[in-house]
């Protein structure tokens, strides 16, 4: 593992108690899981039922912990799922950390029905040069319930969720306080989190140092601090917006999420078969799809499924698919020498224990076709040492036509294309390079909680290593993303072309690595914006939307804006922020040739409410 903090500095204090993180376990390795009846979801699927002594419990859990929380770059990959019931007591809590690669979840159908006395967390990791959350990418909670117990000194009653980017929390009630920051390890330290959907809480939720963050349909109690940028969509009890009113937070907030499709997730029914819940659309949505009952959509046996292994063959694989069966990925990672094409409608393809898929020749590593309703979620695409045009590719360019063309056969409003906590990375593992991560050229799509990394530490990294020219690029109408966050891509980072689009928080670091202000050029225009909207878009809505900037090998750098958009009536851009990091790169204006520059001796950030102002 390389011990490197990644260069974001908050531009904020946060007063919290020092304290020391200690967390141990059993040296001993965990053994296999234990699945329902019929059902083989491989040895890295570890699963729990109440009815286990709970030290053995906490044993399995620590041993996976000890081994993947320093593990940021490594092919081992586990999902632990905690069976109906209830885990832990307020007299002997059951508390434990989840490392990379690693995917917790309950197995029931709602939240409530797996209930954790004690806490799920995600702590500081602290090297030679300091502790830090900022590298926390990679795992990921679901659908259960946490009742906060336990804990000592300063951690003591606390949930807490110290994440960066690639780790969500979905379909999660914390009864207690949260904190999406570690203020015990160390001392208060950064994190560039991070997305929560579908989720409750009772209490206070402290966001302290985390510099951005998207809470989405869901219910708060409490949000206290704000760093850069803080969007709550469709949240109960969320904070008033308050973004560049002077002595205020960097709040926006939506009333409601224009569209939004929750991830589909494993769940044991009544007679303990496993079954596949796929969430319908929603739109202007608003809380927790649970809230008040069972969450609409529907359920697909487990035996409509491959359920497929790292050991399995292209040809497997894609025969699956083409004979319409939906596709499990078990934990683990996949190297495929052809592209997995998705081809019938409504399918899902679901990844357990963030699998991993990596392409070998150059390959496209997954294509779908013009259908409707196919949903892809908890995947990492992660690119091979020969270029590959793109990763993910959702549609042909038939799906892009409007008017006459936009025929339910080719997709449909009421029942889109989803992906959910889909993650792209570009080197750090290993030499990586693609020329556009992800493609979507389907209309009425939605994108909730996606990462495209075009990684700036590990191995394979240099300006010439592991290129990659753009992380998403929408060609389809109707898209809708919730939750995007691109980074360091060598152009564009975004490039939207399609009609409609809609964007609900936005993050993005440009590159780190140019060498000089000749390799990283637009034309004449120095650099290139984070967010690019073509030209010819006539309609375009976005909220909360941040461009950071740190040129490390040459900080005197210039991009001419963080973000380009058509100037017309109906492209609206709302909170957006620019900010130089560490003192190195500047920023020219925030939008087109509006907004002041950021430099390395006024890091920001700079603020419009609104472009065009109204």
């Amino acid at each position: 593992m390389l011990r490197h903090a990644r260069g974001r500095v908050a531009a904020v204090a946060v007063l919290a108690v020092a304290g020391t993180l200690a967390v141990t376990g059993p040296a001993s390795a965990h053994g296999p899981g234990n699945g329902a009846p019929g059902a083989d979801l491989g040895p890295n699927v570890i699963v729990l039922d109440p009815s286990m002594p709970q030290d053995q419990i906490q044993a399995k859990v620590d041993a996976i912990a000890n081994q993947q929380v320093p593990s940021q770059f490594g092919d081992a990959r586990y999902a632990i799922l905690f069976k109906p019931g209830t885990y832990g007591s307020a007299a002997n809590p059951l508390r434990f950390q989840v490392g990379y690669y690693t995917e917790v979840a309950g197995l029931g159908q709602d939240p409530g029905d797996v209930v954790i006395n004690g806490a799920v967390q995600v702590f500081n990791q602290c090297f030679d040069d300091g502790c830090t959350a900022l590298v926390n990418f990679w795992r990921s909670l679901e659908n259960l319930t946490i009742n906060v117990a336990g804990g000592e000194g300063c951690q003591t009653a606390t949930e807490f969720w110290a994440v960066s980017q690639a780790a969500p929390m979905r379909r999660v009630a914390v009864n207690g306080n949260s904190s999406l920051m570690d203020y015990c390890s160390g001392g208060p330290q950064y994190a560039s989190g991070g997305f929560i959907s579908d989720s409750t809480f009772s209490g206070n939720v402290v966001s302290g140092s985390q510099q951005q963050f998207l809470v989405k349909n869901g219910t708060l109690n409490g949000w206290s601090n704000g760093v850069w940028n803080q969007v709550f969509s469709g949240v109960v009890g969320a904070p008033a917006t308050s973004f560049g009113q002077p002595g205020g937070q960097p709040y926006t907030t939506l009333d409601t999420t224009p569209v939004t499709r929750e991830r589909p997730y494993l769940y044991l029914d009544a007679q303990g078969k496993y079954q596949v819940f796929v969430p319908a659309a929603q739109r202007d949505s608003r809380g927790a799809s649970w809230a008040d009952g069972h969450t609409p959509g529907r359920s697909v046996p487990l035996d409509k499924f491959y359920v497929a292994k790292p050991s399995d063959s292209w040809g497997r694989l894609n025969g699956a698919l083409m004979s319409g069966k939906n596709l499990l990925f078990t934990p683990g990672v996949y190297r495929l020498d052809k592209t997995l094409t998705v081809s019938h409608p409504n399918a899902v393809v679901l990844g357990l224990g963030l699998a991993t898929i990596s392409p070998t020749r150059g390959n496209v590593a997954m294509q779908t076709l013009d259908v409707p309703g196919i949903d892809i979620a908890g995947l990492i695409f992660d690119a091979g040492e020969q270029n590959s045009p793109a990763l993910l590719r959702l549609g042909t360019g038939l799906s892009t036509l409007d008017g006459t063309l936009r025929h339910p056969l080719l997709s449909s409003a009421s029942n889109p294309t989803a992906l959910q906590d889909v993650f792209f990375r570009v080197g750090g593992e290993h030499v990586g390079k693609v020329t556009q991560a992800l493609v979507v050229n389907t209309n009425n799509t939605v994108l909730d909680d996606i990462w495209s990394w075009r990684a700036d530490h590990g191995t394979g990294v240099g300006w010439t290593v592991n290129t990659a020219r753009n992380g998403v690029v929408v060609n389809g109408n109707d898209v809708t993303a919730t939750g995007l966050f691109v980074e360091h891509y060598q152009q564009y980072n975004v490039i939207w072309n399609g009609e409609r689009g809609k964007t609900v928080f936005f993050q993005n670091e440009l590159p780190y690595d140019a060498p000089n202000q000749a390799a990283w050029m637009n034309g004449s225009k120095p650099g290139y914006a984070a967010y690019k909207v073509a030209d010819g878009v006539k309609t375009h809505e976005a909220w909360g939307l941040g461009a950071y900037i740190y040129t490390n090998v040459d900080p005197t750098l210039h991009a001419s804006s963080g973000f380009e958009v058509p100037v017309r009536p109906g492209v609206t851009l709302h909170s957006v922020l620019t900010i130089s990091l560490n003192h190195a790169g500047t920023i020219d204006h925030v939008v087109n040739d509006v907004g002041g520059a950021v430099t390395p001796d006024f890091q920001g950030p700079a603020f419009l409410v609104t472009f065009p102002s109204p």
